[in-house]
């Protein structure tokens, strides 16, 4: 175990920040560059529910379509730049860690960035397509009034989809927290067993919280945090194992 100064603790923080700052700045310049073709990605779920295969996206402001390419290619630079990340704090920690830990804190950084992307992915495939399809049904094309037609703005279109790969993307981190947890010894894999009920209760809470106010969502984002917490009952349970074992 290497033994810093103050002064050389900061430097080195230092140069790990610059170097995240440097790739997600260049990673932030392609993807502007690439915006539209990534936000039509992102619109491909709601064009595919249309009758006609065709969607109208607006914005009612002079810059607000400029911001959010903006704000598109940050997000999804810091996605894109996630893995960046985890080394460089892996890089950061590792010299005050015994051989065990480094192993267990590169687990840690590695699944954590793993979940996210696939709390992404999910998103895209499976609630994205799901929850708009439950806001489509109040759109009304045939009826004697005034037909209520959706026509997005480009910005409230991009927050909503952020919004959901956020939510998911820290709910999949369950699995990490509880890991974490375990280390600290605050928890046990009994414990986890004990507390399902409560679990499923507060699951979700959360869901509500996190997910668009419809259910279907809200159950969406909640029975994937269900069965995530499962698992962190038998990582937990694992952990323990290898600790008895040592």
């Amino acid at each position: 175990m290497k033994v810093y100064s103050l002064k050389k603790h900061f430097l080195e923080l230092k140069t790990r920040i610059l170097r995240i700052l440097l790739v997600f700045i260049t990673i932030f310049i392609i993807c502007y560059y690439f915006s539209e073709d990534i936000y039509n990605i992102s619109l491909y779920p709601l064009l595919k529910l249309s009758d006609n295969g065709t969607r109208r996206i607006i914005y009612t402001g002079l810059t607000e379509a400029f911001f959010t390419y903006v704000k598109l290619a940050a997000f999804s630079s810091f996605v894109i730049t996630l893995p960046v990340i985890s080394l460089e704090i892996y890089f950061f920690i590792s010299p005050g860690l015994y051989k065990h830990e480094k192993k267990i804190a590169a687990c840690i950084l590695f699944l954590s960035t793993i979940l996210f992307w696939f709390g992404v992915v999910f998103v895209y495939y499976y609630v994205i397509p799901t929850a708009w399809r439950y806001f489509l049904s109040f759109e009304y094309r045939k009826i004697d009034a005034i037909p209520i037609i959706l026509e997005a703005r480009i910005s409230e279109y991009l927050n909503l989809v952020i919004r959901l790969i956020v939510a998911f993307g820290m709910a999949f981190q369950i699995p990490i927290f509880m890991l974490i947890l375990s280390l600290m010894k605050v928890i046990k894999a009994s414990d986890l067993k004990k507390n399902r009920r409560l679990a499923i209760v507060i699951n979700f809470i959360i869901a509500g919280i996190l997910a668009p106010p419809d259910i279907i969502s809200q159950f969406i984002l909640a029975i994937p945090m269900l069965l995530l917490y499962e698992i962190s009952i038998i990582l937990c349970k694992y952990l323990e194992n290898r600790k008895k074992e040592c």
